[in-house]
């Protein structure tokens, strides 16, 4: 019997309580307490707090008024839509950011007084709002083949060590569904170590002819020189049209990798390929070569949302007490506020990427990343439907 349960036992009593004698009293309480399993003490001042109060008496509510309304609730949760459910944490210090671009880009339809009171708001009560909106459920991963030609790159060894922008890390994903056989569409992400900054780029199957045009096109199209990739073993990489590619570049890309089955050695890429890949196109089979058209349309629209208005954080540090390790994080940033403030990146490209990002609006790019996404799943039922 819950405790609802036994306050209405008690309520329903309090008539014919307060009408007994001093003998009916004695074995109703008599009878309650067999039945309720509750203190004789206890239910006497259940009884008396009933006696005393109104008909219409209703418990007040405890605390200091509310201050934050639905208002700034609704506001709140069309900025973090936006942002594509990133958690509280990454959220917080660019939710300014958010409305100013909003508002230069004529979408921000909230008062002064709501967006006031959204600007004050603390990390602990946007940690607590964003814990009641919905989650998106993650799926499972796939696995790759390591290379018999892994001698041709050297293992790079321990944590990157503030190494400057152009270097990262390289990772596939596989879009193969529940099963590795057949053919199907992969994505090959790079993520700079530096800025976070994110390139993505789909292809068909992992040869290698199709790894090296995908390393070109996103070599291409980075807003810096890049001059180190750092690889996983897989044999999409560790080839003789990969690596003959980058060293032959000006300047020399080099190349390393991770050791084999060693998933932490790669894990800020790692941890990006559901942040990046899985979250937005999910965990389908996509065996058509139409698909990759439709993906790399998509990793378009994708490379300017994630990288000029999701921020993110970087571990500053680690420090291990007795059988756990703390974790310091730096503040949220976007990849391009990182690459603005970094140091060895040049002003002129500086200046390239100001002049992209007042040519943005987050809006129209989230409806248009929608839309692509809704083709993508229209095309995969039509295919499974052939």
């Amino acid at each position: 019997m819950t405790m609802a349960t036994k306050q209405e036992v008690i309520k329903d009593k309090l008539a014919v309580y307060l009408a007994a004698d001093k003998a009916g009293k004695k074995e109703m309480l008599t009878q309650l307490e067999a039945t309720i399993h509750m203190h004789r003490q206890a239910i006497i001042r259940r009884l008396n707090q009933l006696a005393v109060r109104d008909p219409g008496w209703q418990r007040k509510a405890c605390g200091r008024k509310e201050q934050y309304g639905p208002r700034v609730a609704e506001a709140l949760k069309e900025i973090w839509e936006l942002a594509s459910r990133i958690c509280a944490e990454r959220l917080h210090p660019q939710l300014a950011e958010y409305v100013t671009v909003l508002r230069r880009c004529k979408e921000w339809n909230f008062p002064a007084d709501t967006t006031d009171l959204l600007l004050t708001m603390s990390l602990g009560t946007v940690k607590k709002r964003v814990e009641a909106f919905p989650k998106v459920p993650r799926g499972d991963t796939g696995a790759t083949k390591p290379s018999e030609l892994k001698e041709l790159v050297p293992i790079r060894r321990g944590p990157w060590d503030k190494p400057e922008p152009g270097k990262g890390e390289v990772d596939t994903a596989a879009h193969c569904g529940s099963s590795l056989m057949g053919d199907y569409a992969f994505t090959v992400q790079y993520t700079d170590v530096a800025t976070i900054w994110t390139l993505l780029s789909a292809q068909w199957n992992k040869g290698m002819k199709a790894t090296k045009n995908s390393l070109k096109a996103m070599y291409e199209r980075a807003p810096f020189t890049l001059t180190g990739f750092d690889f996983d073993s897989g044999s999409e990489f560790i080839n003789y049209e990969v690596v003959p590619w980058c060293e032959a570049q000006t300047p020399k890309v080099h190349c390393t990798r991770t050791r084999p089955y060693r998933k932490n050695d790669h894990g800020r890429i790692e941890q990006k390929n559901y942040t990046n890949v899985r979250r937005w196109v999910g965990y389908l089979r996509y065996d058509n070569p139409e698909q990759v058209k439709i993906l790399n349309q998509l990793y378009l629209l994708l490379e300017d949302y994630i990288n000029f208005f999701l921020p993110s954080q970087k571990c500053v540090s680690k420090e291990r007490i007795g059988s756990k390790y703390k974790r310091v994080y730096d503040q949220p940033q976007t990849a391009y506020a990182r690459a603005l403030a970094h140091p060895e990146i040049s002003d002129g490209v500086k200046t390239k990427l100001r002049g992209k990002y007042v040519t943005l609006n987050p809006v129209i790019l989230k409806k248009q990343i929608t839309q692509l996404q809704q083709r993508l799943l229209a095309s995969y039922r039509n295919h499974r439907l052939q």
